[in-house]
């Protein structure tokens, strides 16, 4: 025998408050007092009540739905975006769909398709390379949507939300320099992407005015294994560099296992600087000194950009660009030579600020 499906009638009447509520407490159309809103809260887990989302975007006219779209969601940065953004929106009363187009162009089209027949309220979506998706500029203007992450900014049709990926790797390499260290190598993941090369042009700038040798630049691509193999076939057949500026977690993690499989220890042979700054990072008998992108802040800022656009905000495209800072840790050695000699590594990890003044838009 099926069990009779539980009702808004059904979680109001074991809360003891009326219809409207418990529809206010799920939708987020009115504000609902923190002591009615757990009471409603424990009476729809109580019941194993789930809101009929279909049936109230029917009834209202209102799709309270928005599409996330990432290029690959083995990437802990986009996850961790991904899960800030369902926790704003949820509080909101909107449900997250997302997608990942897994680094293709092709599939980025199909999925933005499936997206977009969901009608949802609003997309946040981060391109898989420079091109923006043509779908997206048909669709501006008609659908609130905000852009993140991997943008130029010459062509901003919707609002954009970045770092600045030149001061990030200016940042980086400036410390590198400062310790002692000239023969730096760089970890890119693919110069295809916009925000990779204007952090490897940021490692050059400063080299070039140290005057240091021009850093290498090795690809190892979005995926960690493959990228580790990549890079011990490059350590095998070159001289061990001094330091190492991996410009993702993905190429992070493929120099730290290609250092193993070589039993090359960081610092002491070997210094590493890694980017995005995960609690893994310091979790290691080495913790990684490290590029830390302002994930909350882009986040929220997303959102904010979002909710303004679809409640009807017509303004200009915004475009957005945050700064990145260094926390300092273990596995960066001073070398003799630098203008850092007998620089302490704090057992804190330590913001390592960049350039004075506010984030330029554009370099």
């Amino acid at each position: 025998m099926s069990r009779k499906r539980v009702t808004i009638r059904d979680v109001a009447a074991r809360a003891g408050v009326s219809i409207a509520t418990v529809s206010n407490v799920f939708n987020g159309a009115k504000p609902v007092n923190g002591e009615l809103r757990r009471r409603v809260q424990q009476a729809a887990a109580a019941l194993s009540y789930s809101p009929d989302r279909a049936a109230s975007q029917l009834r209202s006219g209102h799709n309270r739905v928005v599409g996330v779209l990432v290029p690959d969601l083995d990437d802990v940065f986009f996850t961790s975006l991904i899960s800030r953004l369902e926790v704003m929106a949820g509080k909101d009363g909107y449900d997250v769909i997302v997608a990942s187009s897994r680094d293709d162009v092709e599939l980025e089209r199909s999925r933005l398709r499936t997206l977009l027949a969901w009608r949802p309220s609003g997309l946040v979506a981060v391109p898989c390379s420079d091109a923006i998706p043509a779908v997206l500029r048909e669709e501006a203007g008609q659908l609130p949507m905000v852009l993140a992450d991997r943008l130029t900014l010459d062509d901003a049709f919707a609002d954009m939300v970045t770092i600045d990926n030149f001061q990030a790797g200016e940042i980086a390499a400036r410390y590198l320099v400062e310790t002692g260290h000239s023969q730096i190598v760089v970890a890119a993941s693919s110069l295809s992407i916009a925000p990779i090369r204007e952090r490897v042009r940021g490692v050059r700038n400063i080299a070039q005015g140290a005057g240091c040798p021009v850093p290498i630049v090795l690809e190892l691509g979005s995926n960690a294994e493959r990228g580790a193999e990549t890079f011990v076939h490059w350590l095998e057949r070159n001289p061990r560099p001094s330091a190492i500026f991996a410009l993702t977690n993905v190429t992070t993690l493929s120099v730290l296992t290609g250092l193993a499989r070589r039993h090359i220890d960081v610092p002491e042979r070997t210094s590493l600087i890694g980017f995005d700054d995960y609690p893994w990072m310091s979790a290691r008998k080495t913790a990684l000194t490290a590029i830390r992108q302002p994930v909350d802040e882009m986040a929220q800022i997303i959102w904010s950009r979002l909710r303004l656009r679809m409640g009807g905000d017509e303004t200009a495209p915004h475009r957005i660009v945050l700064g990145a800072s260094l926390q300092v840790r273990n596995s960066v050695a001073v070398r003799n030579g630098g203008a850092a000699d007998g620089l302490a590594v704090p057992d804190e990890p330590a913001a390592f600020a960049g350039p004075a003044g506010a984030p330029k838009l554009k370099h």
